[in-house]
């Protein structure tokens, strides 16, 4: 028998680190009203260049924490786990008797940018994870079979945003080599295909041009959040404010220190939960 969510409980979304809060900020000012329990699996970031077996594992460890916390819906705020593990863990979930949803950042970016593109030249920037599933290749062309997609894989763009330290020569060395693929195929759009990524948008945004449209995930995600209650009658209904708290696997300080800069707002107390750090067999 499916458990039933209840239209109280809290909106779980989860990411390696905390490129996810980019998508949880969308969330907390598209749904004022809704909690949100947030976890970043920090001590084992990052998820890029981990396998897709890898990425099935630990999706099913955090959503297990998550729904024991009672979530009534599931945000994977990670494109690299998105792209690797979302029909596992959401056959996972219906297994386990959840009736929640389990919503991903690729689907609601890739509808995102297929809209904007004029050109039907579309690039995108994600890990290498994300690159080699072809995820994107299979979301874009399902939209439009017509565009043109060209894929970069960006091993260390992550890292710069994860890190919180001032970005340097190197990196933006790193970041135009990087770019230079998207450039060359003329794209007028382009996906940043890791939830790190925006951290680092107006440094791309130059690289790329004025011209070039970045999709990013929080807002796409933000709006089939709501559909997704909407069509469940799982809206809250509560009128004032919601509550946000945090989760996470690695040291919980360093966690705020940094995680304050992609949020936008305070992070208040990150509690630190231990997952383990091997690989699941």
């Amino acid at each position: 028998m499916r458990a039933v969510p209840q239209s109280t409980a809290p909106i779980g979304v989860f990411d390696s680190g905390v490129g996810g809060l980019t998508v949880l900020h969308e969330l907390l000012v598209a749904l004022p009203q809704e909690d949100f329990l947030y976890l970043g699996d920090s001590a084992r970031f990052p998820y890029g260049d981990r396998s897709p077996a890898e990425l099935r594992a630990f999706s099913r460890q955090i959503a297990d924490v998550l729904l024991g916390r009672g979530a009534k819906l599931v945000v994977v705020a990670c494109n690299s786990a998105t792209s690797s593990a979302l029909a596992d863990l959401s056959a996972y979930v219906a297994a386990g008797g959840h009736g929640v949803d389990v919503i991903g950042v690729v689907g609601p970016e890739s509808n995102l940018a297929v809209a904007q593109t004029r050109s039907g030249r579309i690039g995108v920037l994600a890990t290498q994870a994300t690159v080699a599933s072809g995820a994107y290749e299979r979301a874009v062309l399902a939209a439009d079979p017509l565009v043109k997609l060209t894929s970069v894989a960006c091993p260390d763009l992550a890292r710069i945003s994860q890190d919180g330290a001032p970005i340097t020569e190197a990196d933006v060395a790193l970041a135009r080599t990087y770019c230079a693929p998207l450039r060359a195929a003329q794209v007028d759009t382009a996906i940043l295909g890791c939830t790190h990524y925006p951290f680092v948008r107006a440094l791309l945004q130059r690289l790329l041009g004025p011209e070039v449209a970045l999709i990013t995930s929080g807002t796409a995600i933000a709006r089939r959040v709501q559909h997704a209650l909407s069509t469940r009658e799982l809206i809250t209904t509560r009128t004032g404010e919601g509550s946000y708290s945090f989760l996470c696997t690695g040291d919980a300080a360093a966690f705020a220190e940094v995680g304050s800069r992609f949020l936008q707002l305070p992070m208040g107390t990150v509690d630190h939960i231990d997952l383990p750090t091997e690989v699941p067999a």
